[in-house]
């Protein structure tokens, strides 16, 4: 709304450039959640209102955005240290992110859109283009991001503006312009990057990652995003291709698409040699180098692990499927998690006496190796990647033990899973370190797949009961066994997943 005096300047707290500054200097440094707030509320107010010359809006845009890096790193930080956050801390933090990329987003594209469409005044955004388009991809990228940190759901119109914003880039011929993103950050990127980052980070497969791997996954795609192959044909060892018209998420190359100008390729290119060197840096010297930064401190066993997958992802060719899957409907009780499980297969054990845990799938499609199942309801916290689940087929009576590999949100209360199948059957079984004290703890023996030796032994046991390299002695089928630790395991949030050598003792020992 414009003044009583006819100015041109509209009537905005942040119309006058001396305001702006004062009400922007005194956003709370020491309350991340206010600031952040109070700076999306500025974005909306500043795109929401006509009047401002094109130039100055996005002198504010720029402002606003650059007064809420501090407050975003910090609040991001505590997200991704911290899996284990109560429900509300984490949907505090998440709204908090989430909604201030989202209106700072809207905001930038705002401008971009004055200037692409040679609106009064748009003239003058020409030099401040390319910073505008790495901002606001960026911005976009991050909700993406911050969508995959729930596993959905997701919003896939944004890769409208996504492509939108790219593709201005390219037709104004600054897509490849290397601007300082943010004042004080060291580097520059350039539009081309930006929008490389994003499609690279929805084509790793994120749903197959847990959110820390995710952080890790996002930061060594910036590490690498100026090595990989982006370019308007088809050529040998592509992976990936988005069409800048269609506004979709980026697909594997699985046959060529009908040609079209508007159709983007990209592959890892030199990334995936850079990687596999990576690798081999890790492996050889058990340290991450310091010239790869990741944001943080992470174990090498947790950084190689995201950088083997994405490997696989990046493959020119898909991984090919171990098993035949099959499609097939009927549906599967569930139960979740160590005491979940055991209270399934041996309800005198367990303080799980309500069944609390128990729920009902959908199978989709089955595999030797696992299944995809719909959970119509998702129920609590529980299910993330690495749960663990023991799982019955209508009609059975064995349990089934798996783990969550994949998980996708359809809606807030609604998702797909994959599922990877240890066993086929399982049993509690009574264990104590060898030597050790009488005192006995309850483990979970897999009763092993075809083909699996019979001197290998795979137990589940509780988090955190059994130090490294400790002999195990068991009680099962009416026989003593002394259990010798062999071979990596694996460990979720209250379980540890433990492979032994299993040989028999003579019964009077």
């Amino acid at each position: 709304m414009l003044n009583l005096f006819g100015s041109s300047r509209p009537d905005h707290p942040l119309a006058d450039p001396k305001e702006a500054r004062r009400i922007l200097d005194a956003v709370p440094a020491n309350d991340s959640f206010r600031a952040l707030d109070e700076l999306a509320h500025w974005h909306e107010s500043v795109r929401g209102v006509e009047g401002f010359k094109a130039e100055y809006r996005a002198q504010l845009v720029q402002l606003i955005d650059e007064a809420a890096q501090i407050h975003l790193r910090k609040l991001a930080r505590e997200y991704v240290s911290s899996p284990r956050l109560p429900r509300f801390q984490e949907n505090r933090l998440w709204l908090a992110i989430h909604g201030y990329w989202k209106q700072s987003a809207l905001a930038l594209a705002s401008c971009l859109e004055l200037y692409a469409s040679g609106a009064k005044g748009a003239d003058a955004l020409k030099s401040v283009a390319p910073l505008l388009s790495v901002r606001a991809l960026r911005a976009l990228a991050a909700q993406m991001k911050w969508q995959y940190l729930r596993y959905g759901p997701f919003d896939n119109s944004l890769w409208a503006m996504v492509a939108k914003i790219y593709a201005l880039a390219e037709t104004k011929n600054y897509a490849r312009t290397g601007i300082a993103v943010y004042p004080n950050v060291p580097g520059q990127c350039s539009s081309e990057q930006e929008f490389i980052r994003a499609v690279v980070l929805m084509a790793s497969s994120p749903d197959g990652l847990t959110p820390v791997e995710i952080e890790i996954a996002e930061r060594l795609i910036a590490h690498f995003s100026a090595s990989f192959t982006l370019v308007p044909e088809q050529q040998p060892d592509i992976a990936y291709w988005i069409d800048l018209a269609a506004g979709h998420p980026p697909l594997r190359l699985a046959r060529p698409p009908q040609h079209a100008p508007s159709l983007r390729f990209f592959a890892a290119g030199k990334a995936g040699e850079h990687l596999e060197e990576l690798i081999q840096t890790i492996r050889s010297s058990n340290a991450v180098p310091s010239s790869v930064n990741l944001g943080g401190s992470y174990e090498p066993p947790a950084v190689l692990a995201v950088l083997q997958h994405l490997a696989m992802v990046w493959s020119p060719k898909p991984p090919e499927r171990k098993f035949a899957r099959h499609t097939v409907k009927s549906r599967l009780v569930v139960t979740h998690g160590f005491d979940g499980v055991l209270s399934a297969l041996d309800p005198t054990r367990s303080l799980d006496f309500n069944q609390s845990r128990i729920e009902n799938w959908i199978v989709e499609n089955v595999s030797a190796g696992g299944f995809g199942a719909l959970v119509p309801q998702i129920k609590g916290e529980w299910l993330k990647i690495g749960a663990l689940i023991g799982l019955q087929p209508e009609g059975g009576e064995n349990w089934l033990i798996g783990v969550v590999r994949r998980f996708n949100r359809d809606t807030s209360q609604r998702g797909t899973v994959g599922v990877q199948t240890f066993a086929k059957s399982a049993e509690a079984v009574q264990l104590r370190v060898e030597g050790g004290r009488s005192d006995t703890v309850i483990g979970i023996l897999l009763h092993p797949l075809a083909g699996s030796s019979a001197a290998e032994a795979q137990v589940l046991l509780p988090a955190g009961v059994l130090l490294p390299g400790q002999n195990l002695e068991m009680q099962a089928e009416g026989k003593h066994f002394l259990l010798l630790p062999s071979g990596d395991g694996e460990s979720g949030d209250d379980y540890e997943l433990l492979r032994f050598r299993k040989m028999m003792r003579d019964s009077g020992e």
